[in-house]
């Protein structure tokens, strides 16, 4: 395991102890700034990275394993990972070409039964978050200061603006990480 991810793991345990979020819950700054959008960026640029690494030489009974009772097994994390994103991606794609559209929300508890995320090899997800966040990231990079300022309606939270989903994001991604991380410190793996 890279010495990043290590690092992220060591931050997630000592967080909270949170199986269920090891990494704390998402809280946006008061103020988004330029450089907190550039974090965010990068941590998306480099999440299929983190996500190989976290899922590297596991066997199939490894990753059929939940990240916590009651939980995903590591493949339906993996399987999910793209899921969300891609339902992100497409948000941003709509607030950026409408004005302020309500986005549809999807039932990710039972995406993450079908059987392509219950058994499915990772690969095919990891190959799929890898191109999404190419191109996200491409068009993440082009945006002005306005268009982060641009909003979608989710219809339990309201008006979200762009920059605020982005954070959600990288939290996003932390967080799904550290899952993976803190099951392999567990079980020694």
């Amino acid at each position: 395991m890279a010495n990043s991810n290590s690092a992220l793991l060591d931050t997630a345990n000592s967080v909270n102890g949170d199986l269920r979020y090891p990494v704390g819950h998402y809280s946006a700054p008061p103020a988004i700034t330029a450089e907190h959008r550039a974090k965010w960026i990068a941590e998306l640029d480099a999440l299929p990275r983190k996500l190989k690494d976290a899922v590297y030489s596991l066997n199939d009974a490894q990753l059929d394993t939940p990240y916590r009772p009651e939980g995903w097994t590591v493949r339906q994390v993996i399987h999910h990972v793209p899921d969300s994103h891609l339902n992100s991606y497409t948000r941003f794609r709509l607030a950026l070409t409408e004005q302020s559209p309500t986005i549809k929300l999807y039932e990710e508890s039972k995406w993450a039964e079908l059987p392509d995320a219950k058994s499915g090899p990772v690969e095919l997800s990891l190959s799929l978050i890898d191109a999404l966040h190419r191109r996200w990231v491409l068009l993440l990079r082009s945006l002005s200061d306005e268009d982060f300022g641009r909003t979608f309606r989710h219809p339990e939270w309201g008006e979200v603006r762009l920059d605020w989903a982005l954070g959600m994001y990288a939290w996003h991604s932390r967080h799904h990480v550290a899952h993976i991380f803190a099951l392999r410190k567990r079980e020694g793996w």
